[in-house]
């Protein structure tokens, strides 16, 4: 059977079905924010700023790239960063946990190991994120704070909210959960400070970022790696348990690599046997994903390292508003 995701892109029978639901679900979300706004539900404040990186849409948007080259901007400005996650799909038995890029991630999460890895600054997860917040600050001389994901975590208070958006994927079709992959109406954008796109035409009031691939590294040893034409003719298999795994797959291609996709669900935990492929060809994945396969990776298996561009108004706009800003609740 096909999964309920694969209906949220184009309006059908099922969204027909579930819109019911919908509007329950929507009038909730809605409720729960004007709670914040009305202050009937109260958001902790923190001495330093908070930046939240995150989305309206269920699924990968690419908020890792643009969180790893918002931290290098903020580094570069003078800034002291510090990181907050979930955690999602940790295994750890108590939380908050710090992270390092040695960290299992199957006990913090794969996405954490990546960015603390990429990133190079103090890291915290954990499903609460205040409390996150508050183990960085007392262990670390953190100036602001940036939060992968977050954006519906209303508890916590920001300064700047960035949300980003899949170029491709949009959002769908424009139906809240379960009729379609929104968490919040789409209307929810026009109270964050900046939107980016990942990839596909952004509009006038957004900004674009594009990926751009770096190396090639194996990966039970990071540090061999290979040009982004190594593998150009070849045909190659590509795996990838991320949101939209076809945009890689896409993006392989774009290299000039013969794909042979296989994908996965999201956060999957890979084993050796699911890099086991017929015909023997060179494995190519995601870095998220290379993260859980390190310990049974060979010469065999190599993921793709990419960053994330955009135009230096973005940044510098950004660093504007995070300068001038007060580090209250952002609600409105």
């Amino acid at each position: 059977m096909k999964r309920i995701d694969h209906y949220w892109y184009h309006l059908n029978i099922l969204s027909v079905l579930l819109f019911p639901i919908t509007l329950l679900f929507c009038l909730l979300v809605t409720l729960r924010r004007l709670l914040y706004r009305w202050h009937w539900l109260k958001s902790e404040t923190f001495p330093v700023p908070v930046i939240v990186v995150g989305n309206i849409s269920v699924g990968g948007t690419g908020k890792t790239p643009l969180v790893v080259a918002l931290v290098e901007w903020l580094k570069q400005a003078g800034y002291h960063p510090g990181v907050i996650s979930r955690g999602y799909r940790g295994q750890a038995t108590a939380w908050p946990q710090a992270v390092d890029p040695q960290s299992d991630p199957l006990w913090v999460g794969d996405e954490a190991v990546l960015l603390a890895g990429r990133c190079q600054c103090p890291m915290v997860v954990g499903p609460e994120r205040s409390a996150s917040i508050q183990q960085l600050l007392a262990q670390h001389q953190c100036d602001v704070i940036v939060s992968d994901d977050g954006l519906q975590h209303y508890r916590m208070a920001r300064a700047i909210e960035i949300a980003v958006v899949d170029g491709q994927r949009r959002f769908g079709n424009g139906l809240c959960l379960p009729s379609g992959p929104l968490r919040e109406p789409i209307s929810r954008l026009k109270s964050v400070d900046f939107v980016v796109v990942n990839g596909g035409q952004a509009e006038p009031s957004e900004y674009a970022m594009r990926l751009q691939s770096l190396l090639f590294h194996r990966v039970d040893a990071p540090t061999q790696v290979r040009d982004v034409a190594a593998f150009a003719g070849q045909r190659v298999h590509a795996i990838a348990g991320i949101g939209n795994p076809q945009r890689f797959f896409q993006h392989l291609s774009a290299l000039g690599l013969d794909v042979v996709p296989h994908a996965f669900p999201d956060h999957h935990d890979f084993t050796s046997d699911d890099l086991q492929f017929e015909p023997c060809l060179p494995v190519i994945m995601t870095e998220k994903d290379a993260v859980k396969c390190r310990a049974f990776g060979s010469d065999q298996h190599w993921y793709l390292a990419v960053e994330g561009h955009l135009n230096t108004d973005f940044f510098t706009q950004l660093l504007t508003l995070l300068r001038n800003h007060p580090h209250g609740s952002k609600t409105d």
